[in-house]
């Protein structure tokens, strides 16, 4: 520990600097992470955070909520499958609407109070209890849809006070109202105002006790024709749009665990072949490997905690530039992705272990020069 410790003492711009490197790369990773979050929850957040278990789409729909209509045979084909506990009709449809004195896209989400569809998320006031109410999302608050506003479909349409707050239930990076499905109906009159029978989007299922939704969902597909059953997290990962972005944010983060142990192991050998002739000498009066391994250890220890302290730093201020995007400071992804990057980092030093191991303290006193 006082190798390692008076090492750094006498060369603080070099660890500083490599701290200050490592810091930056993690803060890279971790704003990387939460944007990813937060793009996805903008995206399908009302999906993932409502109480369906199951999900149920027209077959043609490819997953794609909008494009989706459930018929009346169908949704009763559905609720008597075997492990279905409860089949209810979910409503999505995207309206202008007045809300805040301005006009704006919204999506509604209409389900059957008390049953599948509604927002699990509530952080304030309460789910509609009746018509005309709807749950809002907390990112849009200052828009036009905290609690007690008013938001009316337009051109004349029906008028909705929000009753509650949600956390991530916007749905295609637009605002969402979470409403009962006569409200929902109501609305979709306002554009065919001649139309008999107003049909749901998708069925939510609540699952009977003891049943496994991947196995339901695939019981539904093989019974009813026409549909594409999917499990909570199936429709959230299978909605367009969300899996090549996952999979663009995958690749850059990918690079950047690469880049932070190559950093660092790098940096680290080089150090290992700058101070040979010392180490030897170390070596040569009596130093055991052990004392030198560790001390190097320990310095990669102490670099990698000052630089995620610096990124943790840095993660927090940026932050609170993309708070529209629905992203927020999470602890525990930021210590687990400082806890795999620390890991790396001391895998790839191993490499300038290896050579402190194969120090030979004969090479200070033979006068043939001093090879790593």
């Amino acid at each position: 520990m006082f190798l390692a410790l008076h090492e750094i003492r006498r060369a603080k711009v070099r660890f500083g600097l490599l701290s200050g490197a490592v810091g930056l790369l993690v803060f890279l990773i971790l704003f990387q992470q939460a944007l990813l979050g937060g793009l996805i929850n903008q995206f399908i957040g009302a999906i993932e955070h409502q109480s369906g278990e199951v999900l149920v789409y027209n077959g043609q729909a490819r997953k794609n909520l909008e494009g989706s209509i459930i018929l009346p045979a169908q949704e009763e084909a559905i609720a008597a499958v075997e492990g279905v506990g409860e089949a209810s009709p979910l409503g999505e449809a995207t309206f202008t609407v007045m809300a805040g004195g301005s006009v704006t896209d919204a999506v509604l989400f209409g389900y059957v109070l008390g049953k599948p569809g509604a927002p699990t998320t509530l952080i304030e006031g309460r789910l509609p209890e009746g018509p005309n109410e709807a749950v809002a999302s907390e990112k849009d608050r200052d828009d036009g849809f905290d609690l007690g506003e008013v938001v009316q479909v337009q051109p004349d349409g029906v008028s909705i006070t929000v009753v509650g707050i949600a956390r991530d239930i916007n749905y295609s990076v637009s605002p969402v109202l979470f409403t009962d499905f006569a409200t929902y109906e109501s609305a979709k009159r306002t554009r065919n105002p001649d139309a008999e029978t107003i049909l749901p989007s998708a069925i939510a299922i609540h699952l009977a006790p003891g049943a496994n939704a991947a196995e339901v969902a695939q019981r539904i597909n093989d019974e009813v024709e026409g549909v594409q059953a999917l499990t909570r997290q199936q429709a959230v990962d299978g909605s367009p749009g969300v899996s090549s972005v996952r999979s663009s944010f995958v690749i850059i983060l990918g690079l950047f665990y690469l880049v932070v142990p190559l950093v660092t192991g790098l940096f680290f050998l080089i150090v290992t072949f700058q101070k040979a002739s010392a180490l030897t000498l170390l070596r040569a009066i009596g130093a055991r490997s052990r004392t030198l391994v560790s001390a190097l250890l320990i310095q990669v220890l102490l670099v990698m905690a000052v630089g995620s302290l610096i990124a943790f730093g840095l993660y927090a201020v940026a932050l609170q530039g993309v708070q529209n995007l629905g992203v927020r400071v999470e602890v525990m992804p930021a210590v687990y992705t400082s806890l795999v990057v620390l890991v790396l980092a001391l895998s790839t030093s191993l490499v300038a272990v290896r050579r402190v191991l194969r120090l030979d303290p004969l090479a200070a006193t033979t006068g043939v020069g001093v090879h790593l």
